[in-house]
């Protein structure tokens, strides 16, 4: 088999900035595209960490109005103390994570030895306390852990109140499969600059968090 080689200036791709590379039938076979709309901006893995937090500016962290839609991806998030739930909270200063919010939760889930459970849990009222990541606690064996999203909308609004939705499976202390939906709301028109997140006691002893800009939302 004959292996072609193209001249390297025989290319035509034109350096624009949010551009990517991509194929086509032209004779050089490349062209520009449009780059995904989901980009990512920050990777945490925590190594028995007490909490992951990403603030506006600190470590190359975007919080503000460059995006419209921020969205956390949760890998394995395994806990140190068992039979926890995970949770989060905002900030307005970057320092203090303790606005004030109004959320709603409900769960499904199923154990391994066959029961079925389905339920609202884990909801607050007009609370500055730690929200929930997870109805169920999370179990602390080898094999255990969390994973799923949370979708942080318009943070850097100085009108509205700041809406999230999250979405979380954990593989529970029992032992079970429960997935968790939850939806609220940061009742404050300052700009949230600042998520943090934990379990509710013990380390996050290991996993990743990665925090994306979604554009054009």
């Amino acid at each position: 088999m004959a292996i072609s080689k193209f001249n390297y200036n025989s290319f035509n791709v034109t350096p624009v900035a949010g551009k990517a590379l991509s194929f086509n039938s032209d004779a050089d076979g490349f062209s520009t595209a449009s780059a995904s709309s989901m980009v990512l901006i920050k990777t945490l893995t925590a190594s028995s960490s007490s909490t992951l937090s990403f603030v506006h500016g600190s470590s190359d962290v975007v919080l503000d109005n460059t995006y419209p839609v921020y969205v956390f991806k949760f890998i394995n998030i395994h806990p140190s103390s068992d039979a926890v739930k995970g949770k989060f909270n905002f900030s307005t200063d970057g320092t203090n994570f303790n606005v004030t919010k109004t959320t709603t939760g409900f769960y499904a889930g199923h154990t391994e030895a066959d029961a079925t459970g389905f339920g609202f849990d884990s909801a607050l009222a007009q609370s500055t306390s730690d929200g929930f990541l997870s109805g169920g606690t999370v179990g602390n064996a080898n094999d255990e852990s969390l994973a799923g999203s949370f979708f942080l909308f318009a943070p850097s609004s100085t009108t509205y109140v700041k809406h999230y939705i999250s979405d979380c499976n954990i593989y529970g202390s029992n032992p079970q499969s429960q997935r968790f939906f939850s939806a609220g709301y940061g009742n404050t028109t300052s700009a949230i600059v600042g998520v943090r997140f934990n379990f509710e006691s013990g380390n996050i002893d290991s996993g990743t968090i990665k925090l994306y800009g979604i554009k054009d939302s």
